[in-house]
């Protein structure tokens, strides 16, 4: 994933966008970046590795290195970025959110122009912004540009561009994945992934980009270049799972949402009779505790913290460049209460299963600490497709998700003819596949929230939700 904060203002910005990027650390642990444009020495830009600390640590001397009245600031899992451009379009930095699928055929596309050449990264991959940055630069103004990006673009562009003239362009991707929020005080305007940075630094929000809107944000407000289109699927899992839980997107809180989802969740466990005799009932922390906690309170059970993640030394569990390493930090992180745990009927939501590597290692924890019985629940469906348009699960092929492993070990290719049946708890396939995993990892009993479930949950039209991690529609 990502995120990004900038800002346009009539006096110096470091210190807002500073910490309007740290306040996107949740989205990303590669790489963090920040440009700037002063008047008098112009664009400045620097690139830090953030994966073995966290953005604010690499970045708290940046006072000293640049200074400006209008700066962007990126978190990114991907390429290093912003990227400073010089083009016909003049001297800008860019940084993206987002995923380009059909890079080699893109590149040929700009081979086709004489000249054209880009830097080359270990392997010969070339840096996707760039990439972006050069499909803009093919068209004679940035609206235009960015227009054209985003229809040559399999997959996904928010792009973000600062100006050599401090202004600010911000293009939400052309279906809405993801959102683009605007905020304004006396002195200037900001742009921001995250609600809740705009309010923490004392802007109010003013405009949210609709999908594929293009808006110029400078010192004195914004204006829209290029108005929006009719269609969104905004990703879904911004609510279950990645989303900041002060944050809202298309007007709807993160928080309050994963309460509703939970209590959906305990309300179907009623009906089923799916939870009978538990003692607690628990998250897997972080983003699971809110499902956890409306799950308890609307099925009467007590709800508990059964460990608690050691993170003052250890905030990430990823830091290790070895899956073995980071498994075993992620153990270590766990410290158990015995009391909550000890001869225990428990009952876990987490906010997805993905490859359930971490799961695992949890429930192995929780029984080693004495618990009589470990139950599961997933706060969304089956994740059956890697997604194809954001970061999320990217990294993991479709054969490394669980559920597609399960099915496989079933009845080979043939089970992907029938995904359907298997995300449906009360068909046999459906039963099956939870049985095999709850076999696998040692659960009392397992259940995953329904799509019909998440959607009603999130409160908008499934025709505006990216629901492609589970039903593999577009």
């Amino acid at each position: 994933m990502g995120g990004f904060f900038g800002v346009a203002s009539r006096r110096d910005c470091m210190a807002d966008v500073f910490f309007g990027t740290d306040y996107h650390s949740h989205l990303g642990t590669h790489r963090g970046g920040m440009a700037a444009f002063d008047r008098e020495i112009g664009l400045q830009r620097v690139i830090h590795n953030i994966e073995n600390s966290p953005f604010r640590t690499k970045f708290e001397r940046i006072f000293d290195e640049m200074k400006g009245t209008s700066a962007v600031g990126c978190i990114s899992d991907g390429d290093p970025q912003p990227m400073l451009i010089r083009s016909h379009l003049g001297t800008y930095a860019i940084c993206t959110v987002g995923v380009i699928n059909n890079v080699d055929e893109l590149l040929e596309r700009c081979f086709s122009d004489t000249g054209v050449h880009f830097d080359a990264m270990t392997g010969g991959q070339i840096n996707q912004v760039e990439l972006a940055a050069a499909l803009i630069d093919r068209k004679a103004d940035f609206a235009e540009g960015i227009k054209y990006a985003r229809d040559m673009i399999k997959g996904t562009a928010t792009i973000i561009i600062l100006r050599e003239d401090g202004s600010i362009i911000a293009a939400r991707d052309k279906m809405g994945r993801l959102p683009v929020l605007i905020g304004r005080n006396g002195d200037g305007c900001c742009v921001s992934f995250e609600s809740f940075a705009i309010t923490k630094l004392g802007y109010e929000r003013i405009h949210e980009l609709g999908p594929g809107e293009i808006a110029e944000i400078t010192a004195d407000g914004c204006k829209t270049l290029v108005e929006p289109g009719k269609e969104m699927r905004i990703c879904a899992f911004l609510w279950s799972y990645y989303g900041y839980p002060t944050s809202d997107y298309e007007g709807i809180n993160v928080e309050t949402m994963r309460y509703r989802n939970g209590r959906i969740m305990a309300n179907s466990d009623r009906v089923a009779g799916n939870a009978d005799g538990i003692d607690y009932v628990s998250g897997v922390p972080d983003s699971g505790t809110p499902h956890a906690i409306g799950y308890a309170n609307a099925s009467g059970l007590p709800f508990s913290r059964p460990f608690i993640k050691y993170t003052p030394t250890w905030p990430r569990s990823f830091m290790p460049t070895s899956q073995q390493e980071r498994d075993r930090i992620a153990k270590m992180k766990q410290i158990p209460v015995h009391d909550l745990i000890q001869d225990k009927r428990l009952l876990f939501v987490d906010d997805s299963i993905v490859r359930g590597t971490q799961l695992k290692e949890t429930v192995e924890f929780l029984y080693e600490n004495g618990a009589k019985e470990v139950h599961m629940r997933s706060a969304c469906p089956p994740i059956m497709y890697g997604c194809k348009f954001l970061n999320f699960t990217r990294a993991t092929g479709d054969m490394e998700l669980l559920a597609r492993r399960v099915i496989m070990e079933a009845e080979g290719e043939e089970g992907f003819r029938h995904i359907d049946e298997y995300s449906d708890p009360n068909t046999e396939r459906g039963k099956k596949l939870r049985s095999a995993i709850c076999e696998k990892f040692h659960f009392a009993s397992l259940e995953f929230q329904s799509l019909k479930g998440i959607v009603e949950a999130i409160g908008l039209d499934e025709s505006k939700l990216c629901t492609y991690c589970w039903n593999g529609k577009e």
